[in-house]
């Protein structure tokens, strides 16, 4: 190789090696989400505002069959599959386009019979045939010199989207798991409906024997024991009801952890209490939403790739420069076998370069699309930021508020447990009429019924908090 080719080699590496630096395009700046220093003090009463345990929250409700359905869940699910596919296409895409950064090396090879007219070879030309066959075998080479960082713009966001991709995955498993464990509290909870209802069944079946009693010694008219009736019926009536619900709900959990409608009916019909909230819980501050929360920060990865996608756009405005070479084996003789002699070599390098001068202002209407885009996602990330500290504080609100809720009910069970034994007692002696009898084992029926769905309400309150939070969700390893 002679003295002018490898100076100009030496000299386009030289450009290529100083230019890596430039790279056009604004760079990412991480946006301040502004977000308040604590909650708000009302909402907060019981909570404290010390770090939560956040990575295995279920585990604090103390329920080892939640603990293994949240488990199964992890594995089997198919919305958990679809997130963790989506990631692997963005690993892929990532790939793709860190593989612009090397050169493009393509084998290649040919075989052409054809016919020479005589316009270009003369019946008397000799030592040369009319008709010929043609072979070429070889590779050629292009590397493109990224000295506006296009590439490079274009590996950063993917890099962004691949990490906005799990996030999207972990967010799957926050909410995924909060449901879990919300529909495993309202089949306990319904267990727990079912037992108080079947308990005044048999109340109200021992005040349907005593009023036919009094009935039949003539102390009391029939209407008595009608409405005895009635109000048996009733109660009757609501069982059925919670029984489908529990079934409905138990089909939606098996589902959700990935397995056949009806597979966990041995598993849950033991009936277990309610899981109990711990005793402490600790909220954090709202900063800490920002680093716990997979919706925001995926929010935010998506809005750095997309402005890496601006630079990606404007690196077209400028020139585009190419290394190019091939090294091939020709001839227009012989046979296929005879090809690879050293006399058939032929082989072209050099740079090359491409600039787009008119485009009827494509270039740069592309460019103003990929910053419109870039505020879109910039806006969405801000609106998913207030909506996650909505979110908590909604969530905070309502568990408080529940909690006060629950201990006045149970205040009410226990007023309404003991007015029924009074006013039976009084029905008795016939000092007080079969009405009063009724409207009080109505009443203990729906403060019972009420209380035992507070609890359940307290619980579920508390996961929405977690999942408020961010709770659940793994890190990348843990994925992987």
């Amino acid at each position: 190789m002679g003295a002018a080719p490898r100076c100009v080699i030496f000299r386009a590496t030289l450009v290529f090696l100083m230019c890596q630096g430039c790279t056009v395009g604004p760079d990412y700046i991480r946006p301040d989400p502004a977000v308040p220093d604590a909650w708000r003090r009302k909402a907060v009463r019981g909570l404290r505002t010390a770090g939560a345990d956040l990575q295995t929250w279920w585990r604090r409700l103390d329920d080892p069959l939640l603990n293994d359905l949240i488990e199964r869940t992890r594995q089997a699910n198919f919305d958990v599959k679809q997130a963790l596919a989506r990631v692997m296409q963005s690993r892929s895409l990532r790939a793709i386009a860190a593989g612009e950064r090397v050169p493009d090396i393509d084998a290649v090879g040919s075989y052409t019979r054809a016919r020479i007219s005589e316009g270009i070879l003369p019946p008397a030309t000799g030592g040369l045939k009319r008709t010929e066959n043609f072979y070429t075998a070889g590779g050629i080479a292009s590397w493109e010199i990224d000295l506006w960082g296009r590439i490079r713009r274009n590996v950063e966001s993917a890099d962004y989207s691949l990490e906005a991709a799990f996030e999207d995955l972990r967010d799957v498993l926050v909410v995924l798991y909060a449901d879990v464990a919300i529909n495993y509290v309202q089949v306990r909870t319904l267990q727990a409906r079912i037992q108080f209802a079947e308990e005044n069944v048999k109340r109200q079946e021992a005040t349907l024997v005593l009023t036919a009693d009094r009935f039949k010694a003539g102390l009391v008219p029939q209407l008595d024991v009608r409405q005895a009736e009635l109000n048996l019926a009733r109660t009757e009536s609501s069982i059925p009801r919670l029984k489908q619900t529990l079934k409905q709900t138990a089909h939606r959990l098996e589902v959700l952890s990935g397995q056949n409608p009806g597979t966990l009916y041995e598993e849950l019909s033991e009936i277990r209490p309610i899981p109990k909230p711990p005793d402490d819980i600790g909220v954090g501050v709202p900063a800490d939403l920002i680093r716990q929360r997979p919706d925001i920060r995926s929010a935010e990865r998506r809005l750095a790739a997309q402005t890496a996608q601006i630079g990606v756009a404007t690196a077209l405005l400028y020139p585009q420069f190419t290394l190019f070479g091939d090294f091939l084996f020709e001839s227009a003789r012989g046979s296929l076998s005879g090809i690879f002699r050293a006399g058939n070599i032929s082989w072209s390098y050099g740079p090359s370069f491409s600039w787009n001068i008119f485009d009827g202002d494509r270039i740069r209407s592309n460019i103003r699309f990929e910053e419109a885009v870039a505020d879109e996602a910039y806006f969405d990330y801000r609106q998913t930021v207030l909506e996650a500290l909505e979110d908590v504080e909604n969530s905070m609100v309502a568990y408080v508020r529940e909690c006060d809720r629950r201990d006045k009910l149970h205040d009410s069970v226990v007023a309404a447990k003991e007015s029924v034994d009074l006013v039976t007692t009084l029905y008795r002696t016939g000092l007080v009429d079969f009405q009063n009898v009724l409207d009080m084992e109505r009443s203990l029926f729906e403060q019972q019924d009420e209380f035992v769905s507070s609890r359940g309400t307290v619980t579920t309150n508390l996961i929405n908090i977690y999942r408020a939070l961010g709770g659940g969700g793994p890190s990348q390893q843990e994925l992987m």
